[in-house]
C-alpha cells in the first residue's frame, strides 16, 4: 500500500511540475508602444516604471508622456506590472489606493482590450500604452520589450 501511495504522489508531483512549466511558456512577451508617428525610439524599464506609476511622466528631454492602461484583471496588465514595477495586482490596488487617498495621483485611464489601446496610442503622439507583442502591428512603434 505504501508504493502506490508513494507512486500517486510522484505522479502528482510531476503532473504539477508540467503544469507550472507549461503555464511559463505561455507568458506573453509585453510590448510597450506609442503612436508609429511618434518621434520617441525607446524607453527604459524605470521610466516606463516612473510613467505608469505616475511617479513622473516626463522624461529626461521634457516630453510628457501619458499612460494608458488594460482593463484590471486582464493577464497582460497583471504580467506588465509584475514585470515593470514589480508589483502584483493586489499591491498595484493598494499602491493606487494610497496615491488617490492623499492626493498624489490617479492611476492611468483603462481601455477594454489591447485593440483600444493600439487605437488610443496611434491617434496620440504623447499616449504610451503596452500590449502582447504578438498584437503590435504598424499603427504602434515598440520603444520596451518586456521578456
Amino acid at each position: 500500500m505504501r508504493a502506490v501511495g508513494s507512486k500517486f504522489f510522484l505522479i502528482c508531483h510531476c503532473v504539477v511540475a508540467v503544469a507550472g512549466l507549461t503555464m511559463k511558456s505561455v507568458r506573453a512577451e509585453v510590448a510597450v508602444v506609442v503612436s508609429s508617428n511618434s518621434s520617441l525610439a525607446n524607453l527604459t524599464p524605470s521610466e516606463v516604471t516612473e510613467i505608469f506609476l505616475r511617479s513622473s511622466a516626463e522624461l529626461p528631454s521634457g516630453r510628457t508622456l501619458v499612460p494608458v492602461d488594460q482593463m484590471e484583471g486582464s493577464g497582460i496588465r497583471n504580467e506588465f506590472y509584475e514585470k515593470v514595477a514589480r508589483k502584483n495586482a493586489t499591491q498595484l490596488r493598494a499602491y493606487w489606493a494610497r496615491r488617490v487617498f492623499t492626493g498624489k495621483g490617479e492611476p492611468p485611464r483603462e481601455l477594454p482590450d489591447a485593440n483600444a489601446v493600439k487605437r488610443w496610442v496611434a491617434s496620440n503622439p504623447y499616449a504610451v500604452g503596452y500590449i502582447d507583442l504578438a498584437q503590435a502591428d504598424s499603427t504602434v512603434k515598440i520603444v520596451l520589450m518586456l521578456r
